[in-house]
Formats: C-alpha cells, sequence, structure tokens
C-alpha cells in the first residue's frame, strides 16, 4: 500500500500542535500557581475531577445509553429512539458533559477543596479541568498523528493498515482516512484546533467559577444549574452540527464557541471573581 509522505513542513505543524497542546496548559498551570501563590493540588483537583467524571463516568455511561455498539453490546430500544430523533440525541449529547462535568466541579469544591476559600481556587480547578482535557484530547492526538506520520514515510503505515484488516475490516476506512487527513494538514487546521482549545479552556475556567462561587455561597447555589445549562447548550451546538441538523462552516462552528467561551468566562470572571477581589476571604 502507498501512501502520499508528510511534507517536512506538515511534520513541523504536528510537532508544533503537540508541544502546544501537551507543554503549554502546563505552563499555564505552573505560572498561575506560583504568581498567587496557590496550591498546585487545586490544579491537581480540576485535572482529576476530568478524568473521573468526563472520561471513567460520562463517556461510558453515555455510550452505553447512545452508542451501545461501541461498548460491544447490541442496540438497544432507548439508543434507537435517540438516535431516529437528531434533536434529542444532540441535546443528549450535550447534556452529559454537562451533568457530569458541572458536578465534578461541585464534588470536587465540596470535598476535597472544602477548606479552600479563597477566590483563586475556582480558576485553579477550571485550568487543571480545562488544561488536562487540551492534554488529554489534541495532545495524546497530535503525538499519535506524529507517530502515523512517521510510519507513512517509513513506509510502514500500510503494514498496520494490512493488519487491521485482517482483525478489524470495518476499521480500515478510518486508517486510510487518517493518512488522507495528515497529507492534507494545514497551518489553517492547526490554527482551528488552537482556537477551539482556548475558548473550551476559557469556557472550563469560567463554569468553575460560577460553580466555585455555588459552593461558596448557599444564596447563589443556583449558579450550579446554570453552569450546567450552558456546559449543556454548549455542546448540544456541536450535537447539533454532528448530527446534520444545522450547518454550519468550521469557522462559524469556532465563532460560536468563541462567543461561548468568552461570555462564560468574563461573566463569571467580572460578575463573580473580580466583585469579590475586596472581601475578607474566610
Amino acid at each position: 500500500m502507498e501512501f502520499s509522505k508528510i511534507e517536512n513542513s506538515r511534520m513541523g505543524l504536528l510537532v508544533s500542535g503537540a508541544i502546544l497542546f501537551t507543554v503549554v496548559p502546563l505552563i499555564i498551570a505552573i505560572v498561575w500557581t506560583i504568581k498567587k501563590k496557590e496550591k498546585f493540588t487545586s490544579v491537581l483537583a480540576g485535572a482529576a475531577t476530568f478524568l473521573l467524571f468526563a472520561l471513567i463516568l460520562e463517556k461510558p455511561l453515555q455510550n452505553i445509553l447512545v452508542f451501545p455498539t461501541m461498548m460491544g453490546l447490541s442496540e438497544h430500544a432507548a439508543a434507537k429512539f435517540i438516535n431516529a430523533r437528531p434533536v434529542l440525541w444532540a441535546l443528549i449529547v450535550g447534556l452529559f458533559p454537562g451533568v457530569f462535568e458541572e458536578t465534578g466541579r461541585l464534588v470536587a469544591f465540596k470535598t476535597v477543596l472544602k477548606n479552600r476559600k479563597n477566590r483563586e481556587t475556582g480558576i485553579s480547578h477550571g485550568i487543571g479541568h480545562g488544561g488536562f482535557e487540551v492534554m488529554f484530547v489534541l495532545g495524546i492526538a497530535y503525538i499519535q498523528y506524529i507517530s502515523y506520520a512517521s510510519m507513512i514515510n517509513a513506509g510502514t503505515f500500510g503494514d498496520m493498515i494490512a493488519q487491521v484488516a485482517a482483525q478489524a475490516p470495518e476499521q480500515t476506512a478510518q486508517g486510510y482516512a487518517i493518512a488522507a487527513q495528515l497529507a492534507a494538514f494545514s497551518a489553517g487546521d492547526l490554527a482551528i484546533n488552537v482556537v477551539e482549545r482556548i475558548f473550551a479552556f476559557m469556557f472550563h475556567t469560567g463554569a468553575s467559577i460560577l460553580v466555585f462561587y455555588a459552593c461558596r455561597d448557599k444564596k447563589k447555589f443556583w449558579l450550579y444549574p446554570l453552569a450546567i445549562l450552558l456546559h449543556t447548550v454548549m455542546d448540544s451546538v456541536a450535537g447539533l452540527q454532528m448530527a446534520g441538523v444545522i450547518a454550519l462552516s468550521p469557522v462559524m462552528l469556532e465563532v460560536v464557541v468563541a462567543v461561548f467561551g468568552s461570555a462564560v468566562f468574563f461573566g463569571a470572571y467580572f460578575l463573580l471573581y473580580k466583585k469579590d477581589a475586596g472581601k475578607e476571604q474566610v
């Protein structure tokens, strides 16, 4: 099997992406904790929240309900009902991360971080949550892309595809798609990924501020369901795009993410975090 060689310029973009999505979140966390004299464990608590509530709890349960075949299960009646209704499908795809991730923040602030009342804790948790998501979603993906690109250039990628074809023929098309994607990878593709992750990171930081204040002040507990609603709406837009209900260009989809992420972050930052600046911390 012959595949188009991956040019050095494209390899450079892939390496740049891997560095951006693995090193930069860590640098942000280190600089923030040093500058604000924050405990790094608050950042680690945010990372653990994403790991436990998004990856270990949310994804498997979502797959069992909506994508049972991915779990090696037969498609049940509920999955058939949901998958036959694109709008409902998009809503559920958005609701799962909204409920699980925001509840994860709530649990973290009520347990391991319950004694940390300083306002910076909310941002520290958000940096850990959003930063780990960047590293897991795109950092690992770009490292895999570099590995695949190296195999293509070495002429061994075809051997891997042949092995996949022998064991799981239905996954062969995915291998060819990856090769085509890498051969056409551009600076624009990297830029879209960077923009998306910046505003997703901002969203997670803003949502963490919301839930932090929901836990800190009983009168503001409504901020917790608000965070769930905002998270659900943002992810449901992507779900509607995936389901074909709406047809936004990649740029327009990123504009939606940018507006939403910015609104949540700056709203939480100025209306809660900034206004709290002069108050005595308990």
